[in-house]
């Protein structure tokens, strides 16, 4: 496995697992039917560090940014978004991942990282929380979720 900052030509390689996670919306509050180009914006900003997750045989399993959270006097508080292919889950991408990123947060000088909105089935609440990330609140019913109905969307913190 190789974890390294993303280039232009990786999108084509994230978008078939981006727009499959999203189109889902079981995990993410973007709209279902974020078109391509509008999604590759959201996620490759220039304002992010994006990076992704190789297997052995090279292909693209895996992606995350990671940016500040607030502007101005609040910029030293990270936020992230992580996306592993739902056909590669379970083999430990997201793990280190996430280590590879609160890693690159925490060098970059961000004093915290918060995620705004992390649907409360989401199974990386667990993730999460074994990093040491609390929840700091709940907005109930907030999330339509597909297949659950209404649930909430967590705000999740950890110290760096």
């Amino acid at each position: 496995m190789l974890i390294r900052e993303a280039v232009a030509d990786d999108w084509p390689r994230i978008w078939p697992f981006w727009h499959r996670i999203v189109a889902a919306g079981e995990t993410y509050t973007w709209d279902p039917d974020t078109p391509e180009e509008a999604a590759r914006a959201l996620w490759m900003a220039p304002a992010k560090r994006v990076y992704v997750v190789e297997d052995d045989d090279q292909a693209v399993v895996a992606s995350a940014y990671l940016t500040p959270n607030y502007g101005g006097p609040a910029a030293g508080i990270a936020n992230a978004g992580f996306m592993v292919d739902p056909d590669r889950g379970g083999r430990g991408y997201g793990r280190a991942l996430a280590e590879h990123v609160l890693a690159a947060a925490e060098a970059a000088g961000y004093r915290g990282m918060v995620f705004n909105a992390v649907v409360e089935t989401n199974p990386a609440v667990k993730l999460w929380t074994s990093f040491g990330f609390t929840i700091l609140g709940t907005v109930p019913e907030a999330y339509d979720h597909p297949r659950r109905g209404r649930v909430g969307l967590h705000i999740m913190y950890k110290a760096l």
